[in-house]
């Protein structure tokens, strides 16, 4: 089944210059980029994106690391895109991450992970309209 899901490329990442080897292991598994662009949220619209984790202890550091400078997001495309996205971004903990994952290769640690993917049909369908307005995707 043809999915769409959201990943972003998260501020340690960016900081890194490695945009476009995250797109390319995505681009290389035969997944298509359907929407692109970069921004910098603020700690409150941050904060708005990751509502879901809003009780969790982890929740203000996580809005405050997303919001310490430019991200990339983008919409991704193709058979199963939200497993298969998963899969390449790796365990959340890169220390868990298999050899050769986008979190292998260029988290810091669980909570500097380099990405962000949906993890589900449900999230996929809050987070992609959050960035992207309908004409914004090809």
């Amino acid at each position: 089944m043809v999915q769409r899901t959201l990943s972003i490329v998260k501020p340690d990442a960016v900081k890194k210059n490695a945009v476009g080897a995250v797109i390319r292991c995505f681009e290389d598994a035969g997944l298509r980029v359907a929407a692109l662009k970069m921004l910098h949220l603020s700690a409150e619209e941050a904060g708005r994106f990751y509502v879901v984790h809003r009780e969790r202890p982890f929740y203000k550091d996580l809005t405050s690391f997303m919001s310490e400078g430019p991200i990339a997001v983008l919409v991704l495309e193709g058979p199963d895109a939200i497993a298969r996205v998963r899969k390449i971004m790796g365990a959340t903990n890169p220390r868990d991450a298999a050899p050769g994952t986008i979190r292998a290769l260029y988290a810091e640690n669980i909570e500097r992970n380099a990405v962000h993917g949906s993890d589900s049909e449900g999230s996929a369908g809050y987070e992609i309209p959050f960035f992207f307005p309908e004409i914004e995707i090809h």
